[in-house]
C-alpha cells in the first residue's frame, strides 16, 4: 500500500472567534489531484498556507513526507519591482 505525502490530522485554525478548520484530518497519496471548494470564509486560504508551511495549525499536526516538497502560487503574488516578468514567473515555478 502507498504511503501518504502529506497528512493533516485533527487541525484546528481560527482568525480570532472565527474557527475555519476544527478537527481536519486529510491525506494525500502521490500523484493525487486535489481542489479544494467553498465558500467565502470556508478556510480554504488557510488550509492551502498550512499545507505549503506559510502557517502552522493552532492544533493538530502538519506533516510533509520527507524527499517531497510544496508549491504554491499565492492568490495575490508579490511581485518584485526589480525583476522583469518572466524573472518573477521562474522565481514563483522554482
Amino acid at each position: 500500500m502507498a504511503q501518504f505525502i502529506y497528512t493533516l490530522e485533527k487541525a484546528r485554525r481560527a482568525h480570532g472567534d472565527k474557527v475555519v478548520l476544527d478537527n481536519v484530518t486529510l491525506n494525500f497519496l502521490p500523484g493525487a489531484k486535489i481542489g479544494v471548494v467553498g465558500p467565502n470564509g470556508a478556510g480554504k486560504s488557510s488550509l492551502l498556507k498550512i499545507m505549503a508551511g506559510l502557517d502552522q495549525p493552532s492544533n493538530g499536526e502538519a506533516r510533509l513526507m520527507p524527499g517531497y516538497t510544496v508549491g504554491m502560487v499565492a492568490q495575490e503574488p508579490r511581485l518584485d519591482e526589480s525583476l522583469t516578468v518572466l524573472e518573477n514567473i521562474e522565481l514563483a515555478v522554482a
